[in-house]
């Protein structure tokens, strides 16, 4: 009698009196039809198939005139019925759950955003910004943007002063990230109410720093290094990481569309071209090391996660500190990890599987009834209830 998996092997076996023998290999769950009927002469009495076995069946009674094993009939299991499919699908829902989670502790900037049918918001469906920040490569690029922000000790000052990020790690991460959300795929009522929230914030962020340097957090100087900063993070971690790097032309316009949301905080100076951008934030005169800049740096580089993510966040961070400029990362204290930019592409492969495309930049494309940008995959669900006639 002989046993075949998947009908491309086979095993001599000894001979027995059963008619039929097994092999069990536990997946997942089981289908919802466990037991298929196998006919033919001598298969077997049945052949049941399901996520959490696979079985094959063989007549052990070999052709007459011969004592070799001889397989009289196999059935080949599609990978469908092995529940392959439905295994990963379950597993790339469980790691975007996981990927997700550390941003979901503040409302959602976007929750009315179908009031606003027609709206474009600052940029719209034909702007490189929705492609950028719609892109799961983003998550790298305000990373980047944080840390580079650390590396000026007025900046610092004001976090160590006035923020909550200690206290409220995640909910901190979360408000940024709502505000990147806001301005760039929001209605302008949403986008100007994002805007309204963080000037109401920084009439209260004033104080002097080490340098005995006074500061506010409404000074065009200081915005503009925030909004730089971030800026640069999101255009050099997207043409490193996303594997769809943008054209000179399509950088430079994603450095002047982002002017726009700058100009809504009074940034000043602004460069309008990749090039201008970058060497200004890799030249700019007024970085140093600060008091606190050490523990800003700490937490962006262990946040308090859960442990798969936290174990994913480690590379990704690496891959981040590589791109920083070498005289900023010496600033902030950081090194550069060989190896780390190609470990990031990889992981960056991993996130483009499990979250795809943003679902707010398919909800506002819905908004406007646009079409859905061609070759995007949106695997998250959207976060508010759109009507079936609306949602395709």
């Amino acid at each position: 009698m002989t046993c075949s998996l998947l009908g491309s092997s086979r095993w001599p076996l000894p001979r027995s009196r059963s008619k039929t023998c097994s092999m069990q290999f536990p997946i997942t769950r089981r289908l919802p039809s466990p037991v298929a009927r196998c006919g033919g002469d001598g298969f077997g009495e049945t052949h049941a198939v399901s996520t959490s076995m696979w079985k094959a069946c063989w007549d052990s009674k070999p052709p007459s005139g011969t004592s070799r094993p001889w397989r009289r009939s196999s059935r080949s299991i599609s990978i469908e019925e092995l529940g392959l499919i439905g295994w990963l699908d379950n597993l790339r829902e469980r790691m975007a759950v996981a990927a997700s989670a550390p941003f979901a502790h503040a409302e959602y900037p976007l929750a009315h955003t179908l009031d606003y049918r027609g709206d474009p918001g600052l940029f719209g469906p034909d702007s490189v910004t929705w492609r950028v920040v719609g892109s799961p490569i983003s998550l790298f690029g305000g990373i980047r943007g944080l840390l580079v922000q650390a590396a000026h000790p007025e900046v610092v000052a004001g976090v160590e002063d006035h923020s909550r990020y200690r206290q409220d790690p995640l909910g901190r991460l979360s408000r940024t990230s709502n505000y990147v959300v806001a301005t760039s795929f929001g209605a302008v009522p949403e986008v100007e109410k994002a805007v309204d929230v963080v000037r109401r914030r920084h009439v209260t962020i004033t104080g002097t720093s080490h340098r005995q340097i006074p500061y506010t957090a409404d000074d065009p100087e200081l915005s503009a290094w925030v909004h730089n900063s971030l800026t640069a993070g999101f255009l050099v971690c997207h043409q490193t990481f996303s594997g769809e790097p943008l054209t000179v032309d399509e950088a430079d316009a994603f450095v002047s569309e982002q002017t726009r949301v700058g100009a809504l905080l009074d940034s000043d100076p602004m460069p309008t071209t990749a090039d201008d951008l970058l060497q200004w934030v890799r030249e700019y005169p007024d970085v140093g090391t600060a008091p606190g800049m050490e523990d800003a740096v700490a937490f962006l580089r262990r946040p308090p996660l859960d442990p798969l993510p936290r174990f994913v966040y480690r590379f990704i961070f690496a891959a981040v500190a590589a791109t920083v400029p070498p005289r900023l990362r010496d600033v902030l204290g950081i090194r550069r990890v060989p190896g780390a930019i190609l470990v990031g592409k990889a992981i960056a492969v991993l996130l483009r599987w499990v979250l795809g495309s943003s679902p707010t930049w398919k909800l506002a494309c819905l908004r406007i009834d646009a079409p859905l940008p061609e070759g995007r995959v949106f695997k998250q669900p959207m976060l508010v209830d759109v009507p079936e006639t609306l949602d395709r």
